[in-house]
């Protein structure tokens, strides 16, 4: 074996409890960390593990809440050499099958109340105990004081969400992750002295990738949340405990219509980071003009890369604020046409990328690895524009964009005008099969508490802001919108449903 040099995403933790062993790490429920303690506890972790016959290679299922032994558990398999599958908490029957099967996972570590939803036959072990207690048998296990894994080797398969076909396993090397983590940590201004509070899930690559471990190489105390609780995230920020937050826009959207939003005393949050789907335009002006001296960072990417590919940081938000920013430190991006050539500036095409964050394939999917990575760049499938000064726009996903008449319609511009009138709390926008049109722009709204509008009001408000070939055919009302666990809307769910 080669000689160790670190690039690992263990390594990134033994580094921090090094330099700053007493400081506070990790905060979850009534239990603290030091970076001292969390890094032994990684490497008692990477014995219990071992000690159950895993070899280095070994895939390990997670399927579990947000908790401090999820966080410790994944840093004891990257410590051990194994590679860690999150798997969603939310999944039932054959949507969690399938991820323990075509991962080949030897092992899953289960929260106790839901292991009796895996596959029989599946071989378990607790990640805590019912009363939510870490196993005593990581207390009493031996300190780890193996060969370091490889900064090639795979560290995580990461599921796609999955919202237009079955989940992929990105393979995510140690180099990659700890790449991403740097591009995370300079793109974001991650510093020790921030006071994150890490509320989304742990299996998503957003919350774990660009936030908690970037801030646990950069030194900060962590404070980890069962669930995007607002009234706890809100309570957290008052006390002054908390002055950074990563959430969807689907959570920013909740906080924003709360009735407490604008009474709260919310001066102590300095960063805003918002991402893994698109901020509708409308909702972040309202959030601007409540906290005009909160810093907002739009983060974009996927999970093949690690996730983050580009940023725009809170100077660059005037004049672009549909833009998700320019690629990070380790990302290079162009848009191309369905050929593969590089488009001129202004003219929508798919993004494109080259970088050492990006995931060595699909496991055990050589077509489509072999499809995503043609001409030597990885294909996003998503559309955007790029402009002469090197923003990119999304304009959509290639799969999202509607077909109305032979004219390509982006719905998320439909969704932006949408969100201008008062009475819609959140909206998704798809095209539906039409006899005229071949696809209609059909618009699925949920309206906001207590308003009442029309269909027709709502296609006349849109065509005031929209060319009336944009402007929605139909208007659907529901009650909620359904997503994956990034917040991202299923539109795919709402084309079945509806079709």
């Amino acid at each position: 074996m080669t000689p160790g040099h670190g690039s690992t995403v263990d390594g990134v933790l033994r580094r921090s409890a090094r330099r700053t062993p007493a400081r506070v790490a990790v905060e979850y429920g009534d239990r603290s960390w030091t970076y001292e303690e969390l890094d032994e506890a990684v490497s008692r972790a990477a014995s219990v593990l071992l000690a159950e016959g895993l070899t280095p290679g070994d895939r390990v299922g997670a399927f579990g809440r947000n908790s401090d032994a999820y966080l410790i558990a994944f840093l004891g398999c990257a410590r051990a050499g194994l590679v860690h599958v999150p798997v969603n908490q939310h999944l039932t029957g054959e949507d969690l099958a399938y991820i323990v099967r075509q991962s080949g996972s030897a092992l899953v570590l289960a929260d106790p109340d839901l292991a009796d939803r895996l596959p029989d036959g599946v071989r378990t072990l607790p990640l805590r105990d019912a009363d939510d207690a870490l196993p005593a048998r990581l207390e009493s296990a031996p300190v780890y004081d193996g060969p370091e894994p490889r900064s090639e080797d795979l560290v995580q398969l990461l599921y796609t969400s999955g919202t237009t076909a079955l989940p992929k396993g990105a393979m995510m090397t140690h180099r990659a992750l700890v790449h991403e983590y740097l591009s995370a940590i300079t793109a974001l201004d991650l510093s020790a002295g921030d006071r994150p509070v890490h509320a989304l899930p742990l299996y998503h690559s957003a919350q774990m990738h660009v936030f908690l471990l970037p801030y646990l190489a950069a030194g900060a105390t962590n404070i980890i949340l069962d669930a995007p609780d607002g009234d706890r995230i809100l309570d957290l920020i008052e006390e002054g405990r908390a002055d950074s937050l990563f959430a969807p826009p689907t959570v920013w959207i909740g906080l924003s219509n709360r009735p407490d939003f604008t009474t709260r005393d919310l001066g102590g949050l300095r960063k805003a980071y918002y991402g893994a789907s698109i901020m509708p335009v409308p909702v972040l002006e309202r959030l601007r003009a409540r906290l005009p001296k909160l810093a907002f960072y739009n983060c974009f990417g996927q999970s093949e890369i690690g996730p983050l590919a580009t940023v725009l940081a809170p100077d660059e938000h005037k004049g672009r604020m549909d833009s998700c920013g320019r690629p990070v430190l380790f990302v290079d991006a162009r848009v191309v046409d369905e050929e593969g050539k590089e488009v001129p500036d202004g003219t929508p095409g798919e993004i494109v990328y080259r970088s050492p964050q990006l995931c060595e394939g699909y496991w055990d999917k050589p077509e489509e690895t072999a499809d995503a990575f043609r001409d030597g760049w990885f294909h996003s499938g998503d559309l955007a524009v790029r402009d002469a000064h090197g923003y990119f726009t999304i304009v959509d996903r290639v799969k999202d964009v509607i077909n109305s008449g032979g004219v390509l319609v982006a719905s998320r511009q439909v969704e932006d005008a949408l969100y201008t009138h008062d009475a819609v709390a959140e909206v998704a926008v798809i095209g539906l099969p039409d006899e005229r049109w071949i696809e209609a722009v059909t618009a699925v709204v949920v309206p906001r508490a207590g308003e009442e509008v029309e269909e027709a009001e709502l296609i006349a408000h849109a065509r005031e802001k929209l060319a009336h070939f944009k402007a929605p055919k139909r208007v659907l009302f529901v009650d909620e919108l359904p997503r994956n666990a990034s917040g991202k809307i299923l539109k795919r769910e709402l084309r079945d449903r509806f079709a």
